[in-house]
Parts: structure tokens; sequence; C-alpha cells
């Protein structure tokens, strides 16, 4: 092997640490160090390969022989380490085994069922906007409206009782955190695994469901023979794992670009059917979901770099949805842009399979909002959530003047 072919299979060397709590809260600079570094870059500090580059974040999202799920989409290596908690049939699995419990999901979540609910809900958006907007001119558009309409609209629509609820953040930010590594957010959350655990692997069962809902559909696959009643469980709290916080952080997202971004919410307002797209462009934007890990089956080479077998590869979501090589001015909100193709929601086989019961969400809330709001802006810094995996808030003060 020539010289010059040694050093071009060997990756730049990083000891940046990605989950450190400043990076967290602030990932840009990394996810910029990172692309310029390389395709592929060797984090030293947890022997990962990195991408961060949008070409190689999205060739090993699509290649899920080379680049497995079903070793962990966590730091943990599902080879040779135990997990707190079964697998997750949709995230942690690759086919044959992750097949049925998709397609089942797949067809439960289709258009039919979603036109089905959109008058609802958006009646429910409009209910909760006026009881916002009837409380005073400032507010915390996170707990009032990105997380409160969230966790009535979804939960209802799975088939959920009305109790607990509250558990359903504090459990997707418990198994966010664990796919890094055993940091201090981790060890904040020990005290509650079983507890929480407990509470929704309890509302997994048949008996907990309402009859009408997304989870008495998953039992109803499994009477049918597409699911088998061990997995049938796994799949609804896959959905309720999923299907939660991504959707919380995603509206949050949204409302703190349209708050920051007078004239773009000004053309929503002129456009309203322009919603999704702000909903897909502030997904790409901020990136709720900012890193997943594969693991190599192979030595596979990619960029020229050999990435070796039983390899974590980290996969920046973030720094890939703001690559400029991709994106022309990636570091600006801009309805004007056409964002599909971004990763927020995964690409491939495992592409988030309820990315459209979230846009469902956002379109029935941002909707209600521009229709009583005539100016949307910050009334106070906003306050992030470090969380080894997504780009989490507390708090989003917001000021208005209504319609």
């Amino acid at each position: 092997m020539t010289e010059a072919l040694e050093r071009a299979l060997v990756p730049p060397v990083s000891d940046a640490d990605p989950f450190a709590h400043d990076v967290l809260l602030d990932p840009e600079p990394l996810h910029q160090a990172l692309r310029e570094a390389g395709p592929v870059v060797y984090l030293s500090r947890y022997d990962v390969r990195a991408l961060a580059r949008y070409e190689q974040v999205h060739a090993a999202l699509v290649n899920w022989q080379h680049f497995e799920s079903g070793s962990g989409v966590g730091l943990a290596n599902f080879r040779y380490e135990e997990t707190w908690r079964p697998p997750s049939l949709l995230l942690e699995a690759d086919p044959p085994l992750h097949d049925a419990p998709r397609r089942v999901l797949r067809e439960i979540l289709a258009p039919p069922a979603l036109r089905r609910l959109r008058e609802s809900w958006h009646a429910l958006a409009e209910e909760l906007v006026d009881q916002v907007l009837d409380g005073g001119r400032e507010f915390d558009g996170f707990t009032a409206l990105a997380e409160a309409f969230p966790l009535r609209a979804f939960p209802d629509a799975v088939g959920l009782g009305p109790d607990g609820r509250e558990n359903l953040l504090p459990y997707g930010n418990m198994a966010f955190n664990s796919f890094g590594p055993r940091n201090y957010l981790v060890a904040a959350d020990a005290d509650r695994v079983a507890g929480l655990s407990a509470w929704v692997n309890a509302q997994c069962a048949r008996e907990a469901l309402g009859e009408d809902g997304f989870g008495a559909r998953i039992w109803a696959a499994a009477d049918r023979g597409e699911l088998t009643y061990e997995q049938a469980p796994l799949v609804v709290r896959s959905l309720l794992t999923a299907g939660v916080d991504t959707t919380v952080h995603g509206l949050a997202a949204c409302l703190y670009a349209l708050a920051t971004h007078p004239a773009e919410w000004q053309r929503l307002r002129d456009r309203p059917e322009s919603v999704r797209v702000a909903f897909d462009e502030a997904v790409r934007w901020q990136s709720p979901v900012q890193t997943f890990f594969r693991t190599a089956t192979a030595d596979i080479t990619m960029a020229g770099t050999v990435v070796p077998e039983g390899t974590k590869i980290l996969m920046f979501l973030g720094a890939a949805n703001r690559d400029p090589a991709r994106w022309r001015d990636p570091d600006r909100f801009d309805l004007t842009r056409d964002p599909s193709g971004h990763v927020g929601f995964g690409m491939g086989i495992h592409q988030c399979v309820g990315q459209h019961v979230a846009r469902l969400e956002a379109e029935a809330l941002l909707t209600a909002l521009a229709r009583r709001v005539e100016h949307l802006e910050l009334a106070g810094p906003p306050q992030r959530h470090p969380n080894n995996t997504l780009r989490s808030w507390t708090s989003l003060p917001l000021r208005v003047r209504p319609a």
C-alpha cells in the first residue's frame, strides 16, 4: 500500500465530545468543524466514526444492509451489551424482523386514517389557541402550545386514557438520553427508569387502550396474524416513544423559527397552504433529532475511508441538514426553500413512519395560530434542555399581537 493511499484510508481524528453540555445546547460550531474536517471523522473519545456531511449521512441512512440498526441506534452495541428494555422493533431492528411491524404501522398511519383525524385535530387546535390567547399576550409557547397540543391529540389517537400522560415526555427524554454515553444525563434519570418503564409498558397492554385508536388497531393486526402477540405491545411502545417528544420539539422549533423571522411569519399568514413547508423547514433548520448511530456489518469503504466491521458510526442529522454542499444559505430559515430531502425524519426503510402524523399536528396548530395572531415574537430568552439525542426545549417565551 502506498503512503498516499494509506493516508487516504485513515480519517482525521477529533477529540471533541458531541455529548458535552455546551455542545448539546449549541451544536452548530462542532457540526461545522466536523463537516470541514472530512467526510468521515474518527471521534477518539468514543471510538466511533462520525458523519456530518449530507452525502455520507444520507448514504448511511439508506444502506441498512451495511449500516445496521439491529445493533442499536445508540452508542451501546447490542452485540455485546445488555439493553435496559427490549429493543424497538422499528428503530432497533432490520429486515426481516423490522418488516411486519413497519408494514402494520404504515397501514394504520396511512392517509385515510389521518384524514379522519384532521377535522377533530383542527378543532382541538382552535380551542387550545383560543384558550391560550384569552389568557394574555405573553405566554410560554413551549408548554402552552408545542407541548400541550401533542400531549392531548396524539395519546387520544393512540387510545390512551387521560391519567398519567405527564409521564410521556419524561419517558421519551430518558429513552433518547439512553442513545448517548452513560453521562450525567443518563445518571439523572436512573431513579426513574423502573417507574416510567412500568407505566409505559402498562399503557401498551390491550386492556389499557381505547377501542378505536392506533393501539387497538395494532392489537387487531396481531389477531389477524400480521404480528405476534409478543410484538404488539412493543409496537405500541415504539409509537409512544417516537411519536411525542419529536413532535413536541419539532413544533417548538417551528414556533421559535417563526417568532425570530417576522417576514416568514407574515409569509405563512399570507399563504396558509405553506404551513407544512414551514414545519419541514423548521425540522431541517433545528433538527429535533440531532444524532443516531448505526453499526458497520462489514469493512465498508466510505469516501475513501475504511469503516471496520462492528464499528459504530455516529450520523449527525443536524449537521447534514445544514450542509452548504446540499442547501443554499443553510443557516437561514426560509419558507421559499424546498426542504424535502432533509434527514430530520431519517431516510430509507427506517424513516420515521409517523412523520405525516407530526405534519398534521403542525398543520392544525399553526393554522389556528396564524388565523388569530398578526405578530409573533420572543418575549425573552428561550431555554434549552440538554438531551443526548434531541435538541430540546424547556421554555419558549412568546409575545403576540392578535389579528
